[in-house]
């Protein structure tokens, strides 16, 4: 069996050698004259919402994030800048936000707004909207967001207010996020749950059509309130047109042909056509194809589930063993050409301030099977066994974990579901141990540790494992409380230390970003968490 499915995936490389090769030497005679205008990615997990209280994974938000604006925006270099607000004040003891709002905003037409088709968004909008991220029968995800407001309200149509009730050193990076956006009342309650796909925002572009799984459109905002430096009117491009191809070798396929524009990320089907072994650009796409490369503030992770009544899951032993028991580096270069990090450090991922490069795991196989010999001695469990769940594209690196751990006489199966399966089932505390990653929604260590605090358990916040400990939560909300960043960052690394210790996790890697645009492609930005901005892009 195994060597069917050997001779299949070589098969399968050929093919993929040879298209590309013919599309590659046969250029695209076949694009309009209009092509320069319209800028095309694909989307393999599909798009579940439009409504930004629901942009939880990067699919939603990156298309959302053309659709929708907030009161301040963050840059590539994850500095908070201004965007419907384009002032703001912060009191004395930090806990009152003051937003000054721009008066030359406009939603989306629709003919809901009456006579003119549109109107000025005022202080008042977002009123309604962070109160419908309140809303519990809305239940939407990004609810946690605002743990830390103590009350809002608009003072008059251009100015907004924000009180906190304790000090969050993070939180104008929060307000970045999508689920802060802006949304007219008018519109969300005609259409009710069905704003999904009848979205009208203030974004670069406007919704257009949505063939659920099979194309999503947008068009220009003619009216779109931000400028470039030389004080023309954003964005560049006409219109943005989503394809939701099912697979990461197709949608390279279609790059590759030139039929979507670019590709994030670097996936095992095509790995090894498009890069060489120390992580270059091959070649065969070096006239056609740009790669940007940029570190990610994404952490790589295996999680257990700390609620489990499965005696392996419940055992540090094991816990312990299955991380040291694999060579991380080995990993990185064989199942990704050198693109990531190894994670021998602590859950906060290298580059982000808090990080400790002393208090991870390192490969000690003897160590490993010493752990899992002393498992069998107390327990009486001779064949003790785990199963990792996971999804097809991760598939690699938990076979290779596997093919790792069972050497320590720990007996490990693979499960491999659908990403929604697993995103649902992991939510509800139905997985034992399951693949995940942790992107970050703001450039502060605090996000990373929120996955451990005890009041966050998911399926209403982020902490998927039910990780508790009372140290971890004492300190947790001590860092609120301190102002000064270097006292700050030392504490987020004695969490990030207490959780390696406890091991609810095993991490794995931290993630680069990897571009891959056609040559036509200029403005393309890169920033650490791999938000899609498409407002200065240009085709030529």
């Amino acid at each position: 069996m195994e060597s069917i499915s050997r001779r299949i995936n070589i098969s399968i490389h050929n093919l993929v050698v040879c298209i590309l090769l013919v599309c590659f030497s046969c250029g695209n005679s076949s694009k309009t004259n209009n092509d320069h205008l319209v800028f095309r990615y694909n989307e393999h997990k599909n798009i579940g919402s439009l409504d930004p209280a629901f942009s939880k994974d990067i699919a939603d938000i990156w298309a959302t994030n053309q659709l929708f604006n907030g009161l301040v925006q963050m840059d590539d270099q994850m500095k908070v800048l201004p965007c419907i607000a384009n002032s703001w004040t912060i009191s004395d003891d930090a806990l009152v936000y003051t937003f000054s709002l721009r008066k030359d905003v406009n939603f989306h037409k629709h003919q809901l707004f009456g006579k003119d088709s549109t109107r000025t968004v005022t202080a008042y909008d977002f009123e309604y909207s962070l109160n419908r991220l309140r809303d519990t029968q809305l239940a939407s995800p990004g609810s946690w967001v605002l743990q830390k407001v103590d009350d809002f309200k608009a003072i008059n149509d251009s100015i907004f207010e924000i009180k906190l009730n304790q000090p969050f050193p993070a939180f104008l990076g929060l307000l970045t996020m999508k689920y802060c956006s802006v949304v007219p009342k008018e519109i969300v309650e005609h259409y009710g749950s069905d704003f999904r796909s009848n979205p009208i925002g203030t974004g670069p572009f406007q919704f257009k059509r949505w063939e659920e799984n099979l194309k999503l459109v947008f068009r220009k905002n003619p009216s779109y309130f931000e400028v470039d430096n030389q004080g023309q009117t954003l964005p560049y491009l006409e219109a943005v047109s989503i394809t939701f191809l099912p697979d990461k070798q197709s949608e390279f396929l279609q790059f590759a042909q030139g039929n979507i524009d670019f590709v994030s990320g670097l996936d095992a089907s095509y790995k090894d056509e498009i890069l060489t072994a120390d992580g270059q650009l091959r070649q065969l796409y070096t006239n056609d194809v740009n790669m940007i490369r940029g570190p990610y503030l994404n952490t790589e992770y295996l999680a257990f589930y700390m609620d489990s009544k499965v005696s392996e899951i419940q055992s540090e032993l094991i816990r312990k063993a299955v991380n040291y028991g694999f060579d991380r580096h080995k990993m990185m270069v064989y199942l990704r050409n050198g693109v990531g990090i190894p994670a021998n450090g602590g859950f906060i991922p290298k580059g982000l301030p808090g990080y400790n490069e002393t208090i991870g795991f390192d490969y000690q196989p003897e160590k490993a099977k010493d752990l899992v010999d002393q498992f069998k001695k107390e327990t009486g469990i001779a064949n003790p066994e785990i199963t990792i769940t996971t999804t097809s594209n991760y598939l690699s690196f938990c076979e290779y974990i596997q093919r790792e751990i069972q050497k320590t006489g720990l007996n490990v199966k693979v499960d491999v579901i659908p990403a929604a399966t697993l995103k649902d089932a992991k939510a509800n505390g139905k997985l034992d141990m399951f693949r995940a990653s942790w992107v970050a929604d703001y450039p502060d260590a605090e996000n990373y540790l929120s996955l451990y605090y005890s009041k966050n358990f998911a399926p209403n916040g982020p902490n998927y494992t039910h990780f508790k400990d009372e140290q971890f939560d004492l300190w947790y909300e001590e860092a609120y409380t301190i102002t000064n960043t270097e006292k700050r960052e030392q504490l987020y690394s004695k969490m990030d230390s207490l959780v390696m210790q406890k091991t609810p996790v095993i991490v794995m890697f931290y993630d680069e970003v990897l571009r891959f645009t056609r040559k036509n492609v200029s403005g393309l930005g890169i920033n650490p968490i791999n938000l899609l901005d498409l407002k200065r892009v240009k085709k030529n």
